[in-house]
């Protein structure tokens, strides 16, 4: 019965089986995110011993049956009794939660970037086995682990002076439903981000799954970067034109908190990039250490221009904006006590951080600038030009806003808004033209969807100055339809009126050249918007196939084939080309893309930043040769027969 509510019906989960029974708490989730959580658990522990200054090397490895091998050549996990478990300390640290040496400042790391101490033991539940290896002391210690459960106990052999631990395990299937195939690109993505956060360490990654990779031979990578985050800036600036060819780079700690911060404005960029890390953890939400380098940087730059000349006595100062117009900054904080907001640690709450980190950079950039004033008077000219735009910018939006208001409305005139004003059920769709605009308007369910159809291109932001965005028809409809604000803001998601923003273009060149343009407008005009999982793209069919009354949509070549395959013998069939969504009846359109109960979106998001804006420049940037290489490279890996043009 409902009420018969006792002792008997609370449950109590022991050892690691609150980890089996809610894996989402731990990793996230349990798909491909999670899965890949798992590896860099188990890694994150060897750059532990790395930033302790007890590992130099780290080898990572996708094995052919499915288990990854993590190997480091630190101290190697104690292997004596643990007082408290009366078990051995490796034993311990495999299937206790919160067992680690991570926790208070006489414990076995000054920082450490698993702060919750669930990694390696958190593995184990969610793997179908482990094996750790343990190098100590002269000797070899071995343990085996089944869904979390040791199977028999520690077993140890003579060996040699060599130390360091290797973690072998193979995620559990039961576990993670979605897969178990580890992605090489998602894994090599985090190791190099690794590499580059803790300068000199060496890390191989190698992926022995032949079959998967199709090649004849692993396929290996080395990471190692005695430049550390100075080469990471400049990896991401590759193609861009930096107005000062030194990185500034700062390397410095005060009350225990290690502060390192390299940044390098470029000519040719309109936005800013600042990346943070805490203990190795990116940052995605920013944080204290974040606060503090933007504000050092709109403080000492204001300053140096009054000391300069570049700014009189009776003008205002430069915002923050300005002055980071065109920054690449990376900025990495090694705190011995961290405060992550969540356990998804996106975010540096430890308000010390703050000051800290204003201070030394303070110090060192001032410096800098002091003993390089040609490169002071660079960045302060590229400023003073943002500011001067800004303001010109300012005047346009203000006309706007006028001209809004005259006409009684202070939302585009093409926008088919819906009638629901509640943003976490509304969704706006961006078309292109009146033609594919008339055909959502009618397709569409007027209650949650909203439509806004955009001519021709839209300006591409990448290589255009703020005085020309606002004044771009196009670009203010999507300001004012989406609610963004003002460019270089903070993200205000109260202000969002629809938070599902999808982009919906034809299937063809142009189509993708447009849908490119939106991407960049919204990475570059509002990230957070990328960020946080606001943008979709709408997936149209690119054929239909009729056979008599029957027919059936396909939205990709393989698709299609394997229809008419499936087809009798007698190939009497027709295939309509769907080359513009103009072409799409009303009804079609709701069918196959705009129903939430049948259609396909794809959620864009950003797996490496430092890529993507790499990426952005390279191919909508000003400069041609960059471009020209990156097309004679991945060119020929592309088919070129599928190309729609």
């Amino acid at each position: 019965m409902a009420n018969n509510y006792g002792a008997q019906q609370i449950q109590v989960l022991e050892g690691l089986e609150p980890v089996r029974k809610r894996p989402g708490m731990y990793i996230g989730s349990t798909g491909p995110r999670g899965l890949h959580h798992l590896v860099y658990e188990v890694v994150d522990n060897a750059v532990d011993e790395a930033l302790a200054g007890h590992c130099t090397h780290i080898t990572a490895a996708l094995n052919v049956d499915g288990s990854v091998t993590v190997t480091d050549d630190g101290r190697g996990i104690p292997t004596d009794i643990h007082p408290t478990t009366g078990k051995s300390a490796l034993e311990t640290v495999l299937t206790v939660l919160h067992a680690g040496g991570k926790f208070g400042g006489d414990s076995g790391y000054k920082v450490s970037g698993g702060l919750h101490g669930v990694g390696v033991s958190v593995v184990n539940a969610l793997s179908e086995w482990v094996e750790v290896t343990v190098w100590r002391e002269g000797k070899i210690h071995t343990q085996r682990f089944e869904r979390g459960n040791p199977i028999g106990t520690l077993k140890t052999q003579k060996g040699s002076s060599k130390t360091g631990t290797q973690v072998v395990f193979k995620p559990d299937a039961t576990i993670f439903t979605h897969t178990v195939e580890f992605d090489y690109d998602t894994l090599a993505r985090r190791l190099r981000e690794l590499a580059y956060l803790n300068a000199g360490v060496d890390i191989t990654f190698t992926d022995y799954r032949l079959e998967l990779t199709k090649t004849d031979e692993p396929r290996v990578a080395h990471y190692c970067y005695q430049g550390g985050i100075k080469e990471y800036v400049d990896y991401i600036n590759n193609g861009k034109e930096p107005l000062h060819p030194d990185v500034i780079y700062v390397n410095s700690d005060k009350n225990g908190v290690q502060v390192e911060a390299a940044l390098q404005w470029c000519g040719d960029a309109f936005s800013d990039n600042l990346m943070g890390f805490a203990n190795n953890i990116r940052t995605v939400d920013g944080g204290t250490h974040l606060e503090g380098l933007k504000a050092v940087l709109t403080r000492t730059m204001n300053v140096i221009a009054r000391k300069r000349k570049k700014r009189k006595d009776g003008e205002s100062n430069m915002a923050g904006e300005n002055i980071r117009e065109g920054l690449t900054a990376v900025v990495s904080v090694k705190v011995p006590e961290p405060e992550f907001e969540g356990q998804t640690k996106t975010k540096l709450g430890n308000t010390e951080v703050r000051g800290i980190v204003d201070s030394l950079v303070g110090e060192a950039l001032t410096e800098y600038l002091d003993f390089n004033p040609n490169v002071a008077d660079a960045i302060l000219e590229k400023a003073i030009q943002a500011f001067n735009a800004a303001e010109a910018a300012k005047k346009a939006r203000d006309l706007v806003r006028r001209k809004s208001v005259l006409e009684s409305s202070t939302l585009p005139g093409k926008l088919s808004d819906c009638s629901s004003r509640d943003p976490s059920e509304s969704e706006i769709f961006i078309v292109e033209g009146d033609s594919a605009g008339g055909s959502a308007k009618q397709g569409r369910d007027r209650r949650f969807q909203a439509i806004l159809p955009l001519r021709g291109k839209i300006l591409n932001i990448e290589k255009t100055d703020d005085s020309k965005i606002y004044k771009n028809n196009e670009v203010q409809s999507l300001i004012t339809a989406l609610g963004l604000g003002i460019k270089g803001e903070d993200f205000a998601p109260d202000n969002l009126r629809y938070h599902r923003i999808c982009l919906m273009t034809d299937a063809d060149v142009d189509g993708a050249h447009i849908r490119t343009l939106l991407l960049t407008f919204f990475y570059r005009y509002q990230r957070d918007l990328v960020d946080q999982g606001y943008i979709y793209i709408a997936c149209p069919p690119l054929y239909k196939l009729e056979r008599g009354k029957n027919h059936t949509y396909c939205y990709s070549e393989k698709e299609l084939a394997d229809g008419i395959a499936a087809l009798p013998d007698n190939a009497k069939y027709n295939i309509q080309r769907f080359k513009g969504l103009g072409e799409m009846m009303p009804q079609q359109l709701w069918d196959t893309t705009m129903n939430p109960e049948s259609r396909t979106l794809k959620r864009v998001e950003i797996e490496d930043a430092a890529e993507a804006d790499r990426i952005f420049t390279v191919l909508m940037g000003d400069r041609v040769a960059p471009r020209r290489e990156f097309i004679e490279t991945y060119g020929p890996k592309l088919n070129m027969t599928d190309l729609d043009i």
